[in-house]
């Protein structure tokens, strides 16, 4: 229960820091702005289009979005669903008219375009101004109708013209910061399995092998901030010049998706092998020690931050002796009781696997074979 509590308040934090972050402070007072900028224009519109004032501010607010590109998609989106909800209405007042069954057969209608994927987060607004334009445009649908339009595209464009003004800053820094900290993640899980390992068997902790499922929503969450901080860039003032600066995080990230695979199957393996679950293969007494040493030295190398620096080679090498050690360990015994080491040649494999990968940041592929030299 207090695991549980810890990791509520933490949740509950991370979103109270994320509310007030400077990014998030920015779209708020540019909300604002547009908004206010809408609500002073909307009554100087020429024709019957005046009388709709309210549909302008709403038209910015569903325009506003934390990206230049996201606001320009969100608002044609918002444009074409009402253009086409106003349509299905229309052709309904000037055949049969509203009527107690056309209704909610017209709704039903825009609710079953709104899923073509054609209108994004907007598809609600189709059924919406079908909806609003039988029942409040009534009588007046024609002039409700371009009212309702003009004033949303009104809306938008302010938002648009804030937006591109006031232009946000790239999230490639806040990508990199979260990859970062997804290597540290990864460096910290793996010392959890090397310190759970050396307890007196079977280990007491469980956190390490709960936490192991947790990474693949991590990467996934991350795949999904390096697309934010990618539609960031486009079209945005502050982005120009730095064309590829989100490269190499897509590459890091990449690499350490596939560490935390190999770090998730020893992390299973062993989980397996404590709980005796079927599949299950019997780790020898003789394994425990020199597996968690190789787990806390290949650690350390995910955990560098400057990769090829002489603590990163240093710490490589340790590695690598490690590793050395836990298949020399796993030979002998293999040899002296005649049977699989299966756990300890799966943990060896996979820990020689993510050394190569870590030392392949910020490298060339040309030089791919350059890191597994160095850990052999």
């Amino acid at each position: 229960m207090s695991t549980r509590l810890r990791a509520r308040r933490s949740g509950a934090a991370l979103e109270i820091r994320e509310a007030v972050h400077p990014a998030r402070l920015l779209l708020v007072a540019k909300t604002t702005l547009a908004v206010g900028l809408a609500w002073t224009i909307a009554p100087h519109m020429p024709g019957i289009t005046d009388e709709y004032p309210y549909y302008a501010p709403l038209g910015a607010l569903v325009s506003m979005y934390p990206t230049l590109m996201g606001s320009l998609r969100s608002g044609l989106q918002t444009l074409l669903g009402l253009a086409t909800g106003i349509g299905l209405a229309l052709l309904v007042v000037m055949t049969v008219g509203p009527t107690w069954w056309t209704i909610p057969v017209v709704v039903g209608v825009g609710m079953l375009i709104s899923g073509t994927g054609w209108f994004g987060a907007a598809r609600e607004y189709v059924p919406v101004a079908a909806l609003f334009v039988l029942i409040i445009g009534g009588q007046n649908a024609d002039d409700y109708s371009l009212g309702y339009l003009v004033q949303m595209a009104v809306g938008v464009t302010i938002g648009l013209i804030v937006n591109v003004v006031i232009a946000p800053a790239p999230l490639t820094l806040a990508a990199a910061a979260r990859v970062d900290a997804f290597r540290e993640q990864l460096s910290t899980h793996l010392h959890d399995i090397g310190s759970a390992v050396a307890e007196s068997w079977p280990p007491e902790h469980e956190k390490w092998a709960d936490d192991a499922a947790s990474l693949a929503d991590t990467t996934s969450a991350l795949r999904e901030a390096l697309a934010d901080a990618d539609d960031s860039r486009r079209g945005n003032v502050r982005a120009r010049g730095r064309r590829g600066e989100t490269q190499h995080i897509h590459a890091d990230l990449t690499r350490l998706d596939r560490v935390a695979h190999l770090i998730r199957d020893i992390s299973d393996e062993i989980a397996d092998t404590i709980w005796d679950r079927p599949g299950a293969l019997a780790l020898d007494p003789a394994l425990p020690e020199p597996l968690s040493a190789a787990c806390h030295a290949v650690a350390d190398v995910i955990g560098q931050e400057e990769p090829l620096t002489a603590a990163d080679h240093r710490a490589r090498a340790e590695a690598a002796r490690a590793i050395r050690l836990l298949l020399e360990t796993v030979d002998v015994r293999t040899i002296d009781v005649r049977r699989s080491m299966g756990p300890g040649v799966l943990a060896a494999m996979h820990l020689r696997r993510i050394l190569i990968l870590s030392g392949h940041r910020e490298t060339d592929e040309a030089d791919g074979d350059r890191p597994e030299s160095a850990g052999a």
